[in-house]
């Protein structure tokens, strides 16, 4: 492979000027859109020596045969340019969402006569005011159930209203006092134009202005014995406490905001929105993200701010994100032209903001979560998976059996490994297995260990029908597998290809996962697989990494358990009665280990002699835990 482009511009050709630039292919389709303030230094950061770039640029620009560029006249211009060339061209190599096109929206349609609330997933009626997304759409029913009672607008349809305009009958939901329009004929239309008003003012964060207003109202009608007056009040005002009682308080009375939490690994990313008006969460919005490049998390941002204010007139006074992005000042003014007053764009650091950040983020983590067990678990995606993988690793069948290995110790000692099975893309947790190594040089030194006693129990004996016919069935660990994986790069792989040929497997295929820019080594290759991130394979691989992990560390840490207990139990006058009593105490053996004897003396059942011999027991004790 070349070690410099073909289509390389020339020296000084690239313009210092902000401006947006764009990759394409040979058949001319854009392959990735981006924005600079300054062309000519960005653009040489993919001109560097192929061997220097991080493996998914490198992918994007061998692919590309051309690149051309844009210069605009600000940094804010190259912005509003970069989101029209992506949402027009939709670049395979820019994030990708995923998005929640099948939230229910709340929606008043101001464009119409007379304006009627909405349940609806359309974003583009003329017009209309949003509100939400919401998660359920039950929640939204219930909503507007609550608000029409203090705001009683249209909720019948235009056929309903149209039908009871020309006869002069109310419409059916006006008959049953569901419905507060001029076709209930009890409004004008310019009185249900101020109710409209108030409702949207009220979704929009204004809550405290009317119900001081209602309960000004009702005292006044008490007062003047007009009892009445003061019962229809009192409803509203119940209606309108009600809705604030569907969604807490959670930052002041008078802020307006849009909170994102952001979950992100190598691969994908995660997005949790919450729509902040009035101090209340008005709204709740997920987004999956596909990540083709790396990018780091200020790029997220500014590509997520891009995505959701793109077509939306919903704008906050102020946006709160996990990180800034460097062009944080040129968003802001981006979203003060579309919003038409100020917007502030920070860091959640402290107090109520921050509170409410982990929330979010803690929400987005789950939704990652769902995100790649629901990929993995699609029959549909699991059986693409292997096809992919059997054609990335030039296998002559698809793993239907894969096993993966990792290695975890502490410190250097406890040596331990795991590996995990996966049949037709799904866990088979019955046939978990976990080692313990008992002297060993490094990682690759135990690899090769494992994997020699796991490939010492395979049979290398072809499966017949007579077998099948007379119910003989094979121990669960002889069944070959058709892939190892192993969590590492060359340097493990190497390791696995020679337990391999020693143990005279060489039919079983191999490769390596690493996980910093997660590609996929193979044997006596001085050059990785790699596999798109979007992949289906690639999700599996990681899965199977991720499983093999998790199931190492477990084992480590009953292992340190039993270790640790064995420990206290050498110690005279601790039974375990007592040693219960101190992990109890302490919470962990870390705590322990960093306690003084007047600390441990503490402990119910304890004496300064027996805690001055257990700190002297301990330290220097266990190492913490590593890979």
């Amino acid at each position: 492979m070349a070690d410099v482009l073909p289509y390389k511009p020339r020296p000084g050709e690239i313009p210092t000027d902000p401006g947006v630039y764009r990759f394409r292919d040979a058949d001319g389709r854009v392959l990735y859109v981006g924005k600079a303030k300054n062309l000519r230094q960005r653009l040489s950061n993919y001109f560097a020596p192929l061997r220097t770039l991080h493996e998914r640029t490198r992918r994007m620009v061998t692919t590309a045969a051309s690149v051309e560029w844009t210069v605009v006249a600000t940094d804010v211009d190259s912005l509003q340019l970069e989101y029209m060339w992506i949402k027009e061209f939709d670049p395979p190599f820019n994030v990708r969402y995923r998005d929640d096109k099948s939230y229910p929206f709340m929606a008043i349609t101001l464009g119409d006569e007379a304006p009627r609330v909405m349940v609806t997933r359309n974003r583009r009626i003329p017009g209309a005011r949003y509100f939400g997304p919401y998660p359920k759409v039950w929640a939204v029913h219930e909503t507007i159930d609550l608000m029409v009672k203090a705001f009683p607008i249209r909720t019948c349809s235009d056929s309903s209203y149209r039908r009871a305009m020309q006869t002069g009958r109310p419409c059916f939901p006006g008959q049953i006092g569901k419905c507060g329009g001029p076709c209930s004929m009890t409004v004008t239309i310019e009185e249900h134009r101020a109710m409209v008003d108030d409702f949207v003012a009220f979704m929009a964060g204004g809550d405290e202005r009317f119900t001081r207003d209602l309960t000004k109202r009702m005292l006044a009608a008490s007062a003047a014995m007009d009892y009445e007056a003061a019962a229809r009040f009192r409803d509203k005002l119940s209606a309108i406490e009600a809705v604030l009682g569907k969604s807490a308080l959670v930052l002041p009375s008078d802020e307006d905001a849009d909170l994102f939490g952001i979950a992100e690994d190598e691969l994908s990313a995660a997005v949790h929105h919450f729509v902040i008006r009035g101090g209340r969460v008005r709204g709740v919005r997920s987004l999956a993200v596909g990540k083709e490049l790396d990018i780091s998390r200020g790029e997220l941002v500014d590509q997520i701010l891009q995505r959701v204010y793109g077509e939306s007139a919903d704008i906050p006074r102020r946006v709160l994100v996990p990180t800034l992005p460097d062009d944080a000042a040129e968003l802001e003014q981006w979203l003060r032209d579309r919003r038409g007053r100020r917007v502030e764009i920070a860091v959640a650091q402290r107090g109520q903001r921050a509170d409410l950040m982990r929330t979010a983020t803690l929400n987005a983590q789950q939704a990652l979560l769902r995100h790649k067990t629901r990929r993995t678990s699609d029959y549909v995606a699991r059986t693409q998976a292997l096809t992919d993988l059997q054609e990335a690793l030039g296998m002559t069948e698809a793993p239907l059996r894969i096993e993966c290995f990792d290695i975890s110790h502490l410190g250097g000692t406890n040596v331990v490994a795991s590996m995990v099975v996966f049949e037709d893309g799904l866990p088979r947790k019955d046939q978990y297995r976990s080692f313990n190594i008992a002297e060993t040089t490094d990682d690759t030194d135990s690899m090769y260990q494992v994997l020699m006693r796991r490939l010492a129990r395979v049979d290398s004996t072809p499966e017949t029908d007579d077998d099948e016919a007379e119910g003989r069935r094979r121990p669960r660990f002889a069944y070959r597998p058709q892939l190892l994986v192993v969590d590492g790069g060359q340097p493990q792989v190497q390791a696995a290809a020679r337990a391999l040929r020693d143990s005279g497997h060489t039919e079983i295929a191999l490769c390596g996962i690493a996980k910093r820019l997660e590609e996929i080594w193979v044997p006596d290759d001085d050059f990785p697989v790699i596999l798109p991130r979007t992949s289906e394979a690639l999700y599996l691989v990681q899965r199977l990494r991720d499983e093999a992990h998790r199931f190492a560390i477990t084992h480590q840490r009953k292992r340190r358990r039993r270790d640790i207990q064995s420990v206290l139990k050498e110690i005279p006058g601790l039974g375990d009665a007592r040693i219960k009593a101190l992990l109890t105490h302490f919470g962990s053996v870390t705590a322990l280990r960093a306690s003084s004897p007047e600390q441990i003396s503490e402990v119910a059942g304890i004496g300064p002699v027996l805690a001055a011999t257990i700190h002297a027991h301990l330290a220097g004790g266990l190492a913490p835990a590593t890979r």
